[in-house]
């Protein structure tokens, strides 16, 4: 038997067991298994080799356009960037990802317009492996559907939950560490639902015989498995409805309606016309705010402060990110940095590598000579 025959037995075997405490362990055990199997058949079709589409990052930040074909991202992406994406109103258009670059409030943000993907694309169909590959590398997914067909996002989001990628979530905050005896041990906060028997048979699976397993909060199986696997990508996304302008005011509601039936909010999505341009400007300043971008106006001695060219940096950066980007001597020979701005206590703050820097701060770093 094949690891796809062996893949299909055990979803199948999962699908008709009924969950329930007696069989809790049970699962975990089969899911543990399916996931090991599932990155073994994932491994052997990446030694087969075959047409890639491994793309460099370049930029400050990098978004993959996600979507089934014909849904108008190349449309968008010429739009929005520099790119040169072959435009069809046929499936199938995009062969190969063609990135571009988004010049927006002084970033440069990579844009992929990947293959168009079709159902199934996890396990290899149309090329899906290849594509969602190049998405596991990306900053921030966007789906982007059309306004007919909102069901698209329900596959689009197995697709990628299928090849191991996260949306919106955080990953499980679990402890393992190995041992030399007494088998596994294991220490739940009291919220914890799992039983202590599911999370051994999780572990066994994954050849742990003696480990501290420590969890602090409530998860379900599958979360256990992400945990104790190390190839998940954990990645922010966001939802554009193309093609707004071609709806009629009456079918509205029927599209609220069936986005929020999937738990999206129509006041968080974006309503879009990638052919007409319509709803662009919006778009741009909710990539910029999903990827958490931060302008930092360096004050070059000498010169003054560069207000034209910022550093670009992510919410949450030191100065030390900082020096890191620019990198060279400053990274090396820093002294102390000064921060004026929205970080700073007062004007020209003197602040070491781990002060957290916030949006159009102005930082002058001193460096040893």
């Amino acid at each position: 038997m094949g690891l796809e025959d062996e893949i299909a037995d055990l979803r199948e075997e999962i699908a008709n067991t009924p969950y329930n405490k007696a069989t809790e362990a049970h699962i975990g055990r089969l899911k543990a298994k399916l996931a090991e199997k599932k990155e073994k058949l994932e491994n052997q079709s990446s030694a087969g080799g075959g047409h890639g589409y491994a793309v460099e990052k370049h930029g400050d930040a990098t978004v993959a356009l996600v979507g089934f074909p014909s849904v108008g991202k190349s449309t968008l992406i010429n739009a929005l960037t520099n790119a040169d994406s072959e435009v069809g109103s046929y499936e199938f258009t995009t062969l190969d990802v063609n990135p571009g670059m988004l010049q927006y409030r002084g970033a440069n943000i990579q844009i992929l317009d990947v293959p168009g993907l079709i159902e199934g694309a996890a396990g290899g169909r149309g090329g899906g492996k290849e594509v969602l590959s190049v998405v596991r590398t990306a900053d921030l997914v966007v789906f982007m559907l059309s306004v007919f067909e909102i069901e698209q996002y329900d596959r689009l989001r197995e697709e990628l939950y299928n090849t191991n990628i996260r949306l919106d979530t955080e990953p499980p905050n679990i402890n393992i560490r190995k041992t030399h005896k007494d088998g596994i041990g294991v220490t739940m906060s009291d919220d914890v639902s799992l039983a202590e028997d599911t999370v051994k048979q999780v572990l066994r699976e994954y050849g742990y015989v003696n480990a501290k397993v420590t969890i602090p909060h409530d998860l379900t199986i599958d979360e256990l498995v992400d945990a104790v696997m190390d190839n998940r990508e954990y990645l922010p996304s966001m939802v554009s409805v193309n093609k707004a302008d071609l709806i009629d005011k009456s079918y509205l509601p029927t599209v609220k309606e069936e986005l929020r039936e999937r738990d999206l909010d129509p006041d968080d999505v974006l309503f879009i016309s990638a052919e007409k341009e319509l709803g662009l400007d919006g778009l741009k300043d909710r990539l910029w705010k999903e990827l958490g971008l931060i302008r930092i106006y360096m004050d070059k001695p000498g010169r003054g402060v560069d207000y034209e060219e910022p550093l670009i940096l992510f919410e949450g950066d030191t100065v030390g990110d900082a020096c890191a980007k620019i990198g060279g001597e400053f990274d090396e020979r820093f002294k102390f940095a000064r921060v004026s701005g929205q970080s700073a206590k007062h004007d020209d703050q003197q602040v070491g590598k781990g002060h957290e820097l916030a949006d159009e701060d102005v930082l002058r770093i001193v460096a040893r000579k």
